[in-house]
């Protein structure tokens, strides 16, 4: 696959984009207000490939994770607008990644989704959407996704998991990042792009040291407990350790913060870098991320795993060459 065209609402994001795929055209703007001919015409040197539209709603307003959700947050229609594109540029195939939420489980025939799977229908779209665990094709993460896609040429079907039980062995941890120099909480490795790691308090650095491998705050004696957690049972992965032999829990655009979820690294007292947490979502320690450490964070929490983007778009395959 070669990327032809981008289009994101974050900078950074787009920065980090043209970096790694500078043939690509980038637009920096909000897709609503993204004409279909711009997007066409960067397209026409591509325009005798098959040509694949993968899009990405920001996931916030599905997203149990945010407890601040409004039912009037107007992203919660984007996938109106990749119809939009869908209908202008006529795609050979689709792919969208998102939440499981996305999906209304109370009421499965309404809401975007529904809607979006409806109009596509219409346009000639064969397709199937399902929620998958990133892990079962070889991503070194625990990480459920819904994943659409979608087909003009035929019948489609997601892609038979590779990893798992009766399967290949998950990815791990161990597999992802102990290849990786040692470095400080605070520290970096300036010859591998992004091994940076966040700094630590005092305090939080003996609480790090207090977490054994896949352990959390409920290991710590009680002078290192913070009031705020007394007498509350959830919440457990802040501050956690990841496992070297099991997936990493699902990264979050945090995840370079020890406080803020089971990101701390296996062995070394600190929360795991950005390359590191770059690599369990199965980037090549080759793509450089571009911007702060909280906006690479961001954009690595962000992110589909490439190696699922992979594997599912080895689907559309066999509808391409019948």
């Amino acid at each position: 696959m070669t990327p032809a065209a981008a289009v994101d609402i974050d900078a950074g994001a787009l920065a980090t984009y043209a970096r790694n795929f500078p043939e690509a055209r980038t637009f920096a703007a909000d897709i609503r207000g993204v004409a279909v001919d711009e997007i066409a015409s960067a397209l026409a040197p591509a325009s005798r490939s098959a040509l694949l539209l993968a899009a990405c709603a920001p996931c916030q307003p599905f997203s149990k994770q945010n407890r601040q959700k409004r039912p009037d947050d107007a992203r919660a229609d984007l996938l109106g607008e990749v119809v939009r594109f869908v209908g202008g540029l006529e795609p050979d195939f689709i792919l969208i990644e998102n939440v499981p939420a996305i999906r209304q489980q109370d009421r499965p025939d309404e809401g975007p989704l529904h809607s979006f799977l409806e109009r596509i229908g219409r346009l000639g779209y064969h397709s199937v959407a399902e929620t998958v665990q990133v892990a079962d094709y070889g991503v070194p993460q625990h990480r459920p996704r819904l994943v659409v896609l979608a087909s003009r040429l035929g019948p489609i079907s997601l892609p038979a998991p590779t990893h798992g039980a009766g399967r290949r062995p998950y990815a791990t941890v161990r597999d992802a990042i102990a290849h990786l120099p040692a470095i400080p909480a605070g520290g970096e490795c300036p010859s591998v792009a992004n091994h940076r790691a966040s700094g630590l308090s005092e305090t939080n650095l003996r609480r790090i040291r207090a977490t054994p491998p896949g352990a959390d705050r409920r290991s710590w004696s009680k002078d290192l407990r913070l009031a705020c957690h007394e007498g509350v049972d959830g919440y457990t992965d802040v501050y956690g350790r990841m496992c070297w032999d099991r997936p990493a829990p699902a990264l979050t655009t945090r995840c370079n913060s020890l406080s803020n979820g089971r990101f701390g690294h296996p062995q070394q007292d600190r929360a795991v870098s950005a390359r590191e947490a770059a690599a369990l979502q199965s980037f090549p320690d080759d793509f450089a991320f571009v911007g702060s450490m909280e906006a690479v964070a961001r954009q690595i929490g962000n992110a589909v795993p490439p190696l699922l983007a992979r594997r599912l778009a080895e689907a559309f395959l066999p509808l391409r060459q019948a």
